[in-house]
């Protein structure tokens, strides 16, 4: 089979309507400009290639060859990877090593049909995650150069040609040159539309070049997927790969497998695409194609929708951005690690909680994270030691990204400011929030004892009748106030400043103490403890008959063979008294062996009106 060289190359975006944008240039690699590198791990210095899985894959494909790179070419996406760059820090990605470059096979057809002849050939195409099976080529913008060229040589005379020609231009620009007939209605009016305003004055040009962006700044905005012919501004920011047309085949050898009836490739009419083909076709020659897409391309022929197809040799090139975090991860940890993927995400911060093991790679982790998840992140940070401020706030550590710690987190429909370095908050606990909520009722009075900055508080203020939320942090506080104002509940919050056991002594020594209905006391770590504040606190007060005391949800943590058993006694200790009905719920497991778990229980009568110590 004869081949020769072809010099057209098109790239391969996530977004553009073919996911091709195409442009001529000589027969070389597109390339993304290399990064700082201090990787500590081969990519391919793994060994176990014998099961590789269908699609791609670091462990397949080869390196880009020395020399692909081209500065002129892409001076634009060069600029915008620097300013990246400088704006997260130094890379400690080598990110062109990540390139890999995948032989494949695609059939040549007419780009008004490439949809039909896909769905029948499906089967057999590429159909790899996030790859498009139809790529653009060259030849489907119609210039005016190659106007004269469109269609095969056309057996009338010359004048039926020019006839042709001049109604093609006619259709193209609305007059053809040297013509003097009138202008079709429509085109008369698209003339008077473009000449006059709508009151039949004639409109001032430079007036409108004035609103007019420059053609120069169009062609940069447009420029992300094709933009002109210098190379500029063709490479955006979502692009990940490139495929290029190394080889081309001869339309004539279809002629045997297609039927004499086939005319071959004269030439193309219109615009072309790409249908590429399924990856063990790679080396195939048209012999050895499946039968099915030679069957396929045999019934377009016959249903006269194509008349010429190609079999072209591509070079599928994947750079960084196409592969997944833990992909990039899997190829720069040691082999037998644990690939740490979950992270919690607070607003525009992804939390994360390394091991000992990962601590030597945490700058590698985090740059993967931060470059597979942008823009929805924006800083990674790690807690480097547990809780043990009274304020529950958590030492935490910049890893990559900006190092601003504040942030929004909208949860339940709601908006929440906070500063993670002052405040607590933790986004695993939104199902658990949202689980009390459904039990509330807008007659509820909820009383929040370890608010923070409000998640429960406020969203149970859309719902009950009235909240009254307390914390100790007044970092949190503020922020408490802050959030309710700014999703306008403020009339329905009541917010405290004071140690726990104090607020409850305080609330239920008031007059706000019979309206209360429901207790929240969510700080897992020692909100048993502040249970022995209940004890005595209706002694003094003379209740009505049909009052109902509070429903108390206490939350702990309970590493104990049987966690329910263990936390129901704490609570009974803390309260004083043995026939406590509590409803126990496990929230989650935070840890190996550690539960985290939600104990639910009206006061006791006993409870409420024993005496204190003092008292005794």
């Amino acid at each position: 089979m004869n081949f020769r060289p072809m010099v057209s190359k098109f790239i391969l975006g996530p977004t553009s309507p073919f996911c091709l944008a195409i442009f001529p240039t000589t027969n070389h690699f597109c390339h993304f400009p290399r990064l700082a590198f201090s990787s500590h791990v081969a990519l391919c210095s793994r060994t176990d290639t014998d099961t590789l899985p269908y699609g791609p894959s670091l462990l397949k494909g080869n390196l880009p060859p020395s020399g692909w790179q081209q500065e002129q070419e892409h001076r634009s996406y060069q600029c915008k990877r620097k300013e990246e760059e400088e704006e997260d820090g130094d890379s400690v990605i080598d990110k062109e090593s990540f390139t890999r470059v995948f032989d494949i096979a695609a059939v040549r057809v007419p780009s008004q049909y490439c949809f039909v002849l896909e769905s029948r050939i499906r089967g057999h195409l590429l159909n790899w995650p996030r790859i498009r099976n139809i790529a653009r080529v060259p030849g489907d913008e119609v210039e005016e150069e190659v106007v004269p060229l469109l269609g095969e040589s056309h057996s009338g005379s010359g004048d039926e040609e020019a006839g042709k020609l001049t109604s093609l231009q006619r259709r193209i620009y609305g007059k053809a040159e040297t013509d003097g007939e009138e202008l079709s209605p429509v085109l008369y009016r698209e003339r008077l539309a473009t000449e006059f305003n709508a009151k039949g004055f004639v409109k001032f040009r430079n007036l409108a070049k004035i609103s007019r962006p420059k053609k120069k700044k169009m062609k940069q905005k447009e420029g992300g997927r094709g933009g002109d012919g210098d190379g500029e501004g063709r490479h955006g920011s979502n692009e990940f790969a490139v495929v290029e047309v190394v080889e081309e085949g001869n339309g004539d050898e279809w002629k045997g497998l297609l039927g004499d009836e086939f005319k071959g490739r004269k030439r193309w009419m219109g615009s072309t695409r790409l249908l590429l083909l399924d990856e063990r076709y790679a080396d195939k020659t048209l012999e050895e194609l499946p039968q099915a897409v030679k069957a396929a391309l045999e019934e377009a022929m016959i249903e006269n929708l194509v008349h010429s197809f190609e079999l072209v040799r591509c070079k599928l090139t994947l750079f960084y951005d196409y592969w997944l975090m833990n992909e990039i991860l899997e190829a720069l940890l040691p082999k037998d690690m644990i690939i740490p993927s979950a992270f919690e995400t607070v607003g525009h911060i992804a939390h994360l909680n390394l091991k000992d093991e990962h601590l030597p790679y945490k700058k590698v982790i985090a740059k993967a994270i931060l470059d597979k998840n942008k823009p929805k992140i924006q800083t990674v940070v790690n807690k480097i030691d547990a809780i043990h401020s009274d304020y529950r706030t958590m030492q935490l550590e910049v890893l990559a990204g900006n190092r601003s710690l504040v942030t929004m987190v909208v949860e339940n429909g709601l908006k929440f400011h906070l500063d993670l370095a002052t405040v607590y908050w933790n986004s695993r606990l939104a199902t658990e929030r949202q689980r009390l909520l459904q039990g509330f009722t807008h007659k509820d009075v909820v009383c929040d004892v370890f608010s923070g900055v409000g998640p429960l508080a406020v969203s149970a203020a859309r719902i009950v009748r009235r909240v009254y939320a307390n914390d100790l942090n007044p970092y949190a506080v503020d922020y408490l106030d802050r959030n309710s104002v700014l999703n306008k509940l403020e009339k329905r919050i009541k917010v405290f400043n004071m140690d726990g056991r104090r607020f409850i002594d305080a609330m239920f020594k008031s007059e706000k103490a019979q309206s209360i209905t429901q207790v929240v006391m969510n700080l897992p770590k020692d909100a048993a403890e502040y249970l022995d504040a209940f004890r005595g606190v209706f002694r003094d007060t003379s209740l009505r008959e049909d009052y109902t005391f509070p429903t108390i949800h206490v939350y702990g943590f309970s590493k104990a063979k049987d966690p329910e058993f263990d936390f129901h006694e704490r609570i009974r200790m803390a309260l004083g008294e043995v026939g406590v009905n509590v409803e126990m719920r496990k929230v989650r497991l935070v840890a190996p062996g550690k539960w985290m778990l939600c104990a639910s229980f009206v006061l006791p009568a006993s409870v409420a009106f024993a005496a204190t110590d003092t008292q005794l």
